[in-house]
């Protein structure tokens, strides 16, 4: 099945927050979807904290249906020196797994590391999710960081920051 992958554009907001609510679905979390239209595009595409690649069924001069998002940022790694790119989420639609969708997305956001001269390309994966810790390490050779726990403040603990001014 043809397939292509280009950079979102404003005009995608509303695919950009279906397969967000597919990931969701996906993972189990629906209630956990907070973003609307209106955040995306003013985080995405007024002052892009953010940034998303889709990917289409067809070609680009005949572009079909959408299957699938990676959606990233970059960070700062006071060890390299150098910026880092952080993959937020990856999502392919089921139904177009094991077509080599993922594995391009990874392709493209390693010309746009390099390009942007990073020193690492980090992402996070749920525990559960087995048959992508395979993806990610016998298809692409990551290694899982383990002695790294990740950590998180969600609004009322970033709100309790007060604190310490």
């Amino acid at each position: 099945m043809a397939f292509h992958i280009r950079e979102a554009t404003p005009s995608d907001v509303d695919i950009i927050l279906e397969l967000i609510i597919d990931l969701a679905t996906y993972e189990k979390e629906t209630d956990s979807v907070k973003a609307t239209p209106e955040l995306l595009q003013k985080n995405l595409f007024e002052t892009p904290f953010a940034h998303a690649l889709l990917a289409f069924t067809g070609t680009v001069e005949v572009p079909g249906e959408p299957i699938g998002l990676a959606l990233y940022f970059f960070n700062y790694s006071t060890w390299t020196g150098r910026p880092g790119l952080y993959l937020e989420d990856l999502y392919v639609k089921p139904a177009h797994r094991s077509l080599g969708v993922g594995k391009a997305f990874f392709g493209q956001l390693g010309k746009i590391a390099q390009d942007k001269n990073c020193g690492r390309l980090d992402w996070s994966v749920l525990k559960w999710n087995q048959p992508s810790i395979d993806f990610y390490e016998k298809r692409l050779g990551a290694k899982p960081m383990s002695e790294w726990m990740g950590m998180r403040l969600e609004e009322e603990g970033i709100d309790n920051l007060k604190q310490f001014r």
